[in-house]
């Protein structure tokens, strides 16, 4: 059976030089700790299949779109006290993004979208960086920004809470295990307001934030809400990929 033609893992040279890709997506997930009860590639799994679904939806919408396999290691530098989290400092995911864009960027690959899914992640400085040197068009988002947490959950929290506990209970359930067994997901704050209030900012060092790993509680998690959430995501997210596979690039900005 021929694999998606949209999933590069899945599909062949035969079928890759047939076709003329508009867009390529770079999933970018992390492998860290997600409280007690979500497994280390939770942001893997999550970021792969939302990148799969939008381009499905975009592909059955006429955009040729290819998603590149998954990074599944991020930014963890204040997480590397945690057993098996595994971090790529920013200096070398700058190199490992700049090795994969001039691949693509050779190839006459005219787009790409890197798709976060991991806070510690931050491409806009690299893109900056690289987009003077090279010919493809670089963007990025984060799908977690995508819709707003507030329409779908109560209390969706910043990591393994009800937000991200819902998606895996929707996408990977066999790999969650029962609530009952989860951390609360209590995170302490800063104590400088204006690190609190978000006009300030510096790295949490995690195990000195959360007993657990966890910042968000899950017990408020569902499947159904995960689903709900995650149509909502993919819908938006090929609804973007479908305008960017047609823009042209010279016409990227309006006249007004």
């Amino acid at each position: 059976m021929a694999g998606r033609p949209y999933v590069l893992a899945e599909t062949t040279w035969k079928a890759v030089r047939e076709t003329d890709y508009e867009v390529a997506v770079l999933p970018w997930g992390a492998t860290e700790a997600h409280n007690y009860h979500l497994p280390y590639g939770a942001d893997i799994i999550e970021s792969e299949q939302i990148a799969i679904e939008s381009a499905r939806l975009a592909w059955e919408s006429g955009a040729k779109i290819v998603v590149l396999p998954t990074v599944p290691f991020g930014v963890n530098t204040q997480q590397l006290d945690i057993t098996l989290t595994l971090n790529l400092n920013p200096s070398t995911q700058a190199g490992v993004l700049e090795d994969l864009v001039r691949s693509l960027d050779g190839q006459g690959i005219p787009k790409l979208v890197i798709l976060n899914g991991h806070g510690g992640n931050d491409f806009r400085q690299i893109i900056r960086e690289l987009q003077p040197k090279v010919r493809i068009f670089l963007c990025t988002l984060n799908w977690y920004t995508v819709v707003p947490a507030e329409e779908f959950f109560e209390k969706a929290g910043d990591h393994a809470g009800e937000l991200e506990t819902s998606l895996m209970l929707h996408l990977a359930p066999n790999w969650v295990l029962p609530l009952s067994e989860a951390g609360a997901g209590r995170a302490k704050n800063f104590r400088i307001r204006a690190f609190r209030e978000g006009w300030a900012w510096t790295p949490r060092h995690w195990t000195q934030i959360t007993s657990d790993t966890g910042v968000g509680e899950p017990s408020l998690a569902s499947a159904e809400k995960g689903h709900c959430y995650y149509e909502a995501v993919t819908q938006k997210t090929a609804e973007f990929l479908v305008e960017l596979a047609a823009i042209d690039l010279a016409r990227l900005y309006d006249d007004s």
